[in-house]
Parts: C-alpha cells; structure tokens; sequence
C-alpha cells in the first residue's frame, strides 16, 4: 500500500501520531504497572480581564517565572496606547495538542483509538491471522511489532479507512463515550491540563483567538476538541488525512482512504498555520522537538511575542520524559528555549495541580 511509501516519507507519518511502534512499546510496558477532562474552568474569568489579567488569574499555576511571563505578555499586548498593543484581529495563539493541552502517554490517545479499530476490523479480514504483525498485536510482542512496523502500519491504514467521515466520527464517539487510561483509570477527555483550561479561558477574555495545531489529525480531534477546550471545530489544525467525495444511495459523503494529504508536524506546522489561519501567531505553546518550528515561526514575528513548552517533569502526578524518550522527546527544543529566552514551563514547579477534578470518581 502507499500508506508507508507516501511523498511525505514515513519517518514523518510516524513523528505526528507519536511514534507509532514506540508507543506500543511503552504501553505494553506501562500495561504491567500499578495505575497512578474535558471542559472549561470552574468559574469563567472575570469580565475585569477585558483591561488585562488580574492577580487571581491562573489560579492552577504557582506564582513564578512563568506565570509572571503569560500575565505580563497579556498585559502588555493588550494595553491600548502602549507599544506593545496588539489589535484583536492579531491576537492569535496557537497550542500543541498531545502533551500540551492533555496527556500523551505512554501512547498517544489517538493511537489507542487506532489500535482498537484494528482489533475490530479483524473479523472482516481473516487474512490478518497469518499475519506477523496483527499476531504481535494480539499478543503483546512489542520486539515482534518493531520488527514489523510497515505491516503494522498497514494494518492501521485499512482499519482506519473505508468508511465515511460521518461514520469515523461516530466511531471516535463511541469509543470515547467507554475507554479509560490504563493507569489513572478516566476517561481520556478528563485527562487534560487544568492550568492549560485556565490559560485558554484566560487568553479568550482579552480578546485572542485560540487556534490548536497538533500532529494528530484533525478529524479526530475536532469530535471532541470543542467540548474539552471550547475551541471549535474550524480552529483546530492537524494532520489530513486522504478523503475521496463520492455519492453513496443517493447521500453524498466524504469517504476515508489509507494516508495522508499533510503531515502537521515539525517544519509541517508553520505551513499548516499559514494555511488554515493566514497570520503569525504572537503566543505558541508546545512540549516537544515536533514543536520547534512552530515556536521559531511565533517568536520571528514582529512585536511583542511569547514561545512556550511544557516540560514533564513530574511522575508521580503524570509522567517524567524529555532528552532520552522515544516518543515526543523534548531535546533540541529544550536548547533552543534556553539560547532565545522562551519559556519552559515545569509541570512539577509552576502547576498546583495537572487535571481537573474526577467528573465520577478516579483519582485526581
């Protein structure tokens, strides 16, 4: 199949939905560990924010380097007669997904997804039983799968493909709607970021358009995306994936094909931006080396501007991974950061806490 042989090489297909065969890796491992949402903030921020943040502000985020720099950030580009105003029409701020705004470990949420099509496609392809790689799927051979990778991406493109949008989305729906994470035991959609809510909630009252740009796809993420972050469906831009338009009994529809159009991902993001939204972004916040580009892009702009990562550093309340790890690996990022003063945000130091409170039950 094309799938792994597309122009936009398969080393970068892998890069944007996590690192496809790591993730199975880590899982398999996480799998045997003991287990340590959506929505907006509690209270909406306080129409006082219109003239710039208030000292209440953030109340998820310590009192730090970090959150001194958002408010300051806000304030000044929102200071009318200043030099550092910003008109509202370019205030836009543009947000990773995976790691930034929710969790991503040990595997990408969109990958579970993914995975869980392919066990459900399987009674419509017996051929898959001789199989090396749904048969290392089934049995938790993670060596096996790496030794496999083209056909386990295959695998991947078949499961995901064939149906129309409207079907595909039910699908993610549904699944939704019944998995839990493996170790905190919640829904995926509960394990976003309390401190990024606020951010968002915060950057809406004075005025800024709220844009995601992740490596996932953004016809998984748009299902949900709303109802977790309040950013809507037309603000979120991600990986595309092949559509082809046919008429079906009478009903035209967007039918899924196996690849991709557009890799969202690296040096793909800063295209991606200028595609979908047609100005620089002067806030961009992400967690990895797959963000690099776009937060070079952000803070080359003219004016005041903000570049920010997300550093996971704490285990015990979520996961610890940067240089060393396989799967988002923050490294050359990192260094960046530190030679052009963006801000790295410790998830350990500047957050009180990570989710928001359990919907019904599991733990915080």
């Amino acid at each position: 199949m094309r799938f792994v042989e597309h122009r936009v090489g398969s080393r970068r297909v892998l890069r944007a939905l996590g690192g496809l065969i790591v993730c199975v890796v880590l899982a398999a491992c996480a799998s045997q560990d003991t287990p340590s949402a959506g929505g907006s903030t509690a209270a909406t921020q306080s129409q006082a924010l219109a003239a710039g943040p208030s000292a209440a502000a953030l109340p998820s985020w310590r009192d730090g380097d970090a959150r001194s720099a958002i408010l300051k950030f806000i304030a000044d580009v929102t200071r009318e007669g200043s030099s550092t105003y910003v008109p509202r029409e370019a205030r836009i701020a543009v947000f990773d997904n995976d790691g930034t705004l929710w969790s991503e470990q040990p595997m990408p949420f969109q990958l579970s997804f993914m995975i869980e099509q392919v066990k459900a496609a399987a009674p419509q392809h017996p051929e898959w039983r001789n199989n090396p790689a749904y048969k290392a799927l089934l049995a938790n051979d993670t060596a096996a799968l790496a030794q496999n990778r083209k056909a386990f991406l295959q695998l991947i493109a078949v499961a995901n493909s064939g149906m129309s949008t409207d079907e595909y989305d039910r699908s993610i729906r549904n699944w939704l709607a019944s998995a839990k994470d493996p170790r905190f035991n919640r829904p995926y959609t509960e394990l976003v970021y309390q401190p990024q809510l606020e951010l968002l909630d915060l950057l809406r009252a004075n005025g800024f358009q709220v844009w995601i740009v992740s490596g996932g796809t953004a016809e998984f993420m748009r299902v949900w995306a709303t109802e977790a972050y309040g950013v809507p469906p037309q603000q979120i831009v991600g990986t595309e994936e092949k559509l082809k338009y046919e008429v079906r009994d009478g009903k035209p529809v967007l039918m899924r094909q196996p690849g991709f159009d557009f890799v969202d991902d690296g040096p793909g993001k800063p295209v991606g931006i200028a595609r979908a939204i047609g100005r620089r972004p002067i806030l961009a916040f992400g967690n990895s080396d797959g963000d690099r580009e776009m937060l070079e892009y952000t803070a080359s702009g003219p004016g005041r501007t903000l570049a920010l990562l997300v550093h996971h550093d704490d285990a015990e309340r979520e996961f610890a991974y940067d240089r060393q790890s396989s799967l988002a690996r923050l490294d050359k990022a990192w260094d960046e950061a530190v030679a052009r003063g963006w801000v790295v945000v410790s998830m350990k130091r500047d957050w009180n806490t990570v989710y928001p409170a359990p919907k019904t039950g599991g733990v915080q």
